[in-house]
């Protein structure tokens, strides 16, 4: 395998593991719970503790697809001889074409035993391909239709549980928290139509890229922003985690923190000497008077990038 390639192939892998940790770090149930205090309106208020309480062990990382048909599977048999439906889970080596959701789980309501069900996403940037929105509508949707058979039957409606979809987007110009959720707009008349507006939340929460301050309103960004962070080195992560929000300091999440600070060491030198490699490219060329628009077609660049490259 040539160098530039393996370096390719290298980077990719160390991203993927990176984002594996970064699922695993937030599926803590005393991550989640912050979360939850501050993304569900159910939960605002209530301590960490009480709402960790009340997250069922069931939490599902990276395991259940996303894509219809593949959601739910049987799972048994009652005592009546009916299937029993629960969430389908893939075996992470086969689960190659498959969309997952990063974070699936149910959380238990204070009041009773109605339950929420509750989607975590995280990713490294906003995407380009496509606008974020449109797929978190895409994921909370099937958070509701993958309900058919599993939490109601037949057209039992009103046992639809509801959803959350909440998406952790790193490396954002600020700091933000958007809900997302159905309105009743009265256009003609005074008509109350029964049912639940509330079924269907999308959550999108935006972390800067330089760590939050110290202040109430952005606890739970400053919590996230240190646990995601590529450049907070271990002993600063794990101090903001046990000192300002008092998480106990389990060995299991030490060592997740760990691994994920060596993956940020291991994804930073890789992309210094991909930019390093990348530069030489673009000097050789200009040395062989190519213009600023050849070598930016040539090497997948923009002209800004280009010029950056060589100064102009």
């Amino acid at each position: 395998m040539n160098t530039e390639l393996k370096n390719a192939v290298l980077a990719t892998d160390l991203k993927a593991q990176y984002d594996a940790c970064a699922k695993k770090l937030l599926g803590y149930k005393d991550i989640l719970a912050r979360i939850l205090i501050e993304a569900v309106e159910e939960f605002r208020g209530i301590s960490p503790e009480e709402v960790k309480s009340l997250i069922e062990d069931d939490i599902q990382i990276g395991k259940v697809p996303v894509d219809p048909g593949l959601t739910n599977t049987v799972v048994g048999v009652d005592e009546n001889g009916k299937e029993i439906i629960g969430m389908n889970t893939v075996n992470e080596e086969v689960n190659a074409g498959y969309i997952l959701f990063d974070i699936i789980f149910y959380v238990r309501l204070k009041e009773g035993r109605s339950k929420i069900i509750i989607n975590v996403e995280a990713q490294r940037k906003e995407p380009t391909k496509y606008d974020i929105l449109n797929r978190a509508v895409f994921y909370v949707s099937r958070e509701i239709s993958s309900q058919k058979n599993r939490e109601f039957v037949n057209s039992n409606y009103n046992d639809i549980k509801k959803v959350y979809s909440i998406w952790i987007c790193m490396n954002m110009s600020e700091d933000s928290m958007n809900h997302i959720h159905l309105t009743n707009d009265m256009i003609i008349g005074n008509q109350i139509w029964k049912g639940r507006e509330d079924l269907v939340n999308i959550v999108m929460i935006g972390l800067a890229k330089e760590i939050s301050p110290k202040e109430e309103k952005h606890e739970l960004h400053r919590l996230l922003g240190a646990l995601l962070s590529e450049t907070l080195r271990e002993e600063e992560k794990l101090d903001i985690l046990k000192n300002e929000y008092h998480i106990p300091m389990e060995k299991s999440i030490e060592e997740d923190v760990k691994v994920m600070c060596n993956l940020s060491d291991g994804i930073e030198e890789r992309g210094k000497a991909e930019g390093i490699e990348l530069a030489r490219k673009v000097f050789k060329m200009k040395e062989q008077d190519a213009s600023v628009q050849e070598i930016a077609k040539e090497l997948q660049l923009s002209v800004e990038e280009v010029e950056q490259i060589i100064g102009e």
